[in-house]
């Protein structure tokens, strides 16, 4: 038995609720979780991935966790505006928020991909391809269903009868 769209659709806007909630636990992770021991295994990766086996100075892994720290802030800021546009486009049932979320996955991706991969961060080509895999469909299907929607409750009447 097929699932109706309504409730297909409060399901992928929870999900995407959940991922935005997501990012902004990974962020206040990020920022204040450096020096925990939490992040060692992520952080040596990094490491590994600009020094090789040479050992790495003190200060260069502590700008390291600086820098990870900022980056957190910023994921935390990102995690609360796709809330906010999630929010907008359930509530409003508006094929613009999801584009707009959309719009930024598409800015974010292929520069992080590539960066990532220049500097030979695998982990993070896997991530962001997860990401991908994980927020595109979802996004794209509530864009068209709110376009569709959207369109069909704003013609005019003659043509929603015809």
């Amino acid at each position: 038995m097929p699932v109706p769209q309504s409730t297909f659709r409060k399901a992928l806007v929870a999900w995407l609720y959940a991922a935005a909630l997501m990012h902004l636990l990974a962020g206040i992770t990020l920022s204040w979780a450096g020096h925990s021991g939490l992040l060692d295994g992520y952080l040596q990766n990094i490491e590994q991935a600009f020094w090789g086996a040479a050992v790495v100075p003190a200060t260069a892994s502590a700008q390291q966790v600086w820098w990870l720290a900022l980056f957190g802030a910023t994921l935390q800021s990102y995690a609360l505006y796709m809330l906010a546009l999630v929010h907008i486009g359930n509530r409003l049932k508006s094929a613009m928020p999801w584009a707009w979320i959309i719009a930024g996955i598409l800015l974010w991706a292929p520069q992080d991909m590539l960066i990532s991969a220049q500097a030979r961060v695998w982990s993070h080509l896997w991530l962001d391809g997860l990401a991908l895999l994980l927020l595109l469909p979802p996004l794209f299907w509530l864009y068209r269903h709110d376009r569709r929607t959207s369109l069909i409750d704003h013609a005019p009447s003659d043509a929603k009868h015809a």
